[in-house]
């Protein structure tokens, strides 16, 4: 059977993760369509990549290239997402210990990678998606998590993952009515080896400190193991249930 599949944020450590686990084991006639901010290169005629700035307009055009393509989505991986700016050299975007430390410019970008990309993506998919079953897999957090939250800080990167969980929780509603046989899934992947966590790797046990293939290679079985009957799912790379 035919797998058509979209990865967003190919270009980043999971994203690229995710493509090459799911080369491995496609078919000659399955189509991979990644998005990317950067350009990606990928001799494969199978692939199709596009380089999008993630504005409305470029996610709107993807997809109904998409649909003229008359292809129906199987699978989607969103994998976009942003902690900080340190590797710009920049102050603006970092966790915050303390309230004092809540900035307006931070937040907006924040909620505005961390929520509504992802948001915009689940609004255009809704009729793309296959009618005979589909998984839409979008990277969380557990910090995410409104009723696990005891530690506190980190204001805005925890506020802009719960928006987007509430975002999953409320589309899985009407994805159920317009695209029924979609399962919509909050994923943790953990602690990822990528830019996104090496600030922050020093106290995280080696074990615990995972690959992006290893991610990648949990992602991927999470969300080929769901079904529609499970949506909305709030899961960690061990498939366990993180309390919304």
């Amino acid at each position: 059977m035919t797998k058509n599949t979209l990865i967003v944020g190919a270009s980043g450590g999971i994203g690229r993760a995710v493509l090459e686990n799911i080369k491995q084991s496609k078919k000659q006639e399955d189509v991979i369509y990644v998005a990317s901010r950067k350009h990606l290169s990928i001799e494969d005629d199978s692939v199709i990549s596009k380089q999008l700035d993630y504005s409305e307009r470029s996610i709107k055009s993807l997809v109904s290239q998409i649909d003229n393509d008359k292809i129906k989505l199987d699978e989607v991986y969103i994998c976009t997402g942003v902690l900080h700016d340190f590797e710009q050299q920049l102050s603006t975007l970092k966790p915050e210990k303390r309230l004092e430390d809540i900035n307006v410019e931070a937040f907006e970008r924040y909620f505005h990678i961390n929520t509504i990309i992802p948001s915009l993506w689940l609004k255009y998919l809704v009729n793309t998606v296959s009618k005979n079953g589909s998984t839409i897999g979008i990277i969380s957090a557990r910090v995410g998590s409104i009723s696990d939250n005891r530690l506190g800080g980190w204001y805005g990167y925890r506020s802009s993952k719960a928006a987007l969980n509430m975002v999953i929780k409320t589309a899985a509603v009407e994805y159920a009515r317009r695209a029924s046989k979609t399962c919509l899934i909050s994923y943790h992947p953990g602690t990822v080896d990528t830019g996104l966590s090496k600030p922050f790797q020093a106290n995280v046990k080696p074990e615990k400190l995972f690959t992006a293939e290893f991610t990648a290679e949990r992602f991927v079985n999470v969300c080929r193991t769901s079904n529609p009957e499970q949506s909305p799912r709030y899961v960690d790379y061990d498939g366990n249930a993180i309390p919304w």
